[in-house]
């Protein structure tokens, strides 16, 4: 379950048990909705990774700002989860998640027809902070089921999600090396739009018991933090494994591009790679359903450092096959740590779980950010060694916070 003993201090304004009435379940047509649904909430907010090389110079910005592109939708999503995704507490879920989509359309629209830099980034912020919609989709489909496949259910709608993550990158890389990058945009709107249509006939309505203010909601994010060691634990967790997910995703098409020759329609088939990494997380959602969150958490760490090590030594042998295995490897144990931290602050207090959701993906987005911003410049500078040097430390560093766990919990 949850990595270390919990000391439940929260206020009395803000209770930790959910006094809903009881929910009927979700059907397995329902959680294929969900996960579709977070997959390309989230794809939104990935479009732009493999497209710096082409939207930089459109928009006059220089190749070490370039990494800005990606960092503003991601400071964005950050923004989202702490002041959108609280609401979900308080607010009915269903017309929460309607309203935020809509404006993740007017976003993307705004980015189609961007002609400066200034405007781009707006534009992208905005998308970034409702896109944070995936993660009241995720606390509302844990809520409709049992808590005995809770795991399970998790896990496959985080599939999805991780899906629309991981197809992302080859979905804009091909479209717009076959349309031009601003097509990706207006392509998204549109399957926001079709999705939106579809969540208001199958989602069901949710209206949370809490009776809480929105500046209330607010208040109670520090003292969440304060008295919340699984959650401070698995944020770091997730952090620094995101800040690495995004350096490697950030890097490659770049060195692609530039020592191997790749044109976009190349980055997009080296990217599908990254994929079938959303294959582990309902396998993570399993193990932690089984109570092998802590050995399945620390295995997922040194996977994340052993793709990196097999990622620099790609670079130097000049070897795609090191490189597409790396991919593999780095994206699956990105998700399955990030699948059995979920499952791990889902358990603390149901009524909590969309601020604990949003507090947890807030602080792995912020890592994320720092490592999509640090990642071109550290390449223009160093190359791709320095790149994958990297991303290991950030990994190491939530490698060396696990070891800290594990003698915590030895007799």
């Amino acid at each position: 379950m949850s990595t270390v003993p919990e000391v439940k201090v929260w206020p009395a304004l803000y209770p930790t048990r959910d006094n809903e009435a009881p929910h009927n379940g979700i059907s397995t047509v329902q959680v294929a909705i969900f996960a579709a649904a977070c997959g390309l909430t989230v794809a939104n907010i990935f479009y732009t990774q493999p497209l710096i090389g082409l939207i930089g110079p459109a928009l006059g910005l220089h190749a070490g700002l370039a990494g800005l592109i990606v960092t503003l939708t991601q400071l964005g999503y950050g923004a989202g989860l702490l002041l959108l995704v609280p609401l979900s507490d308080v607010l009915e879920n269903r017309r929460l998640v309607i309203w935020a989509l809509s404006a993740v359309v007017l976003g993307l629209l705004g980015i189609a027809v961007s002609n400066s830099a200034a405007t781009f980034m707006a534009s992208s912020f905005v998308v970034g902070v409702f896109a944070a919609a995936t993660q009241i989709l995720v606390p509302f489909a844990s809520h409709l089921a049992p808590e005995a496949s809770r795991g399970k259910v998790v896990g496959n709608v985080m599939s999805g999600l991780l899906g629309g993550v991981m197809l992302a990158r080859p979905f804009s890389s091909y479209v717009a090396s076959t349309l031009g990058w601003r097509a990706v945009f207006y392509i998204s709107a549109g399957m926001m739009l079709t999705l939106i249509l579809l969540l208001l006939r199958a989602l069901p309505q949710r209206r949370p018991s809490a009776k809480l203010a929105y500046p209330q909601i607010l208040r109670s994010l520090p003292s969440i933090v304060a008295s919340t060691p699984t959650l401070r634990r698995r944020a770091f967790y997730q952090a620094m494994m995101f800040a690495g997910f995004n350096v490697f995703w950030i890097g490659t098409p770049l060195f692609l591009a530039h020592e191997f020759g790749f044109s976009q329609r190349g980055i997009a088939l080296f990217t599908l790679a990254g994929a079938a990494g959303a294959l582990a997380a309902p396998i993570a959602g399993r193990l932690a359903d089984r109570g092998l969150t802590r050995p399945a958490t620390g295995a997922a760490l040194v996977a994340a450092v052993a793709a990196f090590v097999l990622a620099i030594a790609g670079g130097r042998l000049h070897s795609l096959a090191f490189l597409i295995l790396a991919a593999l490897l780095l994206d699956a144990a990105v998700q399955m740590c990030q699948v059995l931290s979920l499952r791990s602050i889902y358990t603390l207090a149901p009524a909590l779980r969309g601020r604990l959701n949003g507090l947890f993906v807030a602080f792995a987005f912020l890592g994320g950010a720092i490592g999509s911003g640090s990642a071109p410049a550290v390449y223009a500078l160093r190359g791709w060694t320095a790149v994958g040097g990297l991303g290991t430390l950030f990994v190491v560093a939530a490698l060396a916070y696990y070891s800290t766990e594990v003698r915590k919990s030895r007799p």
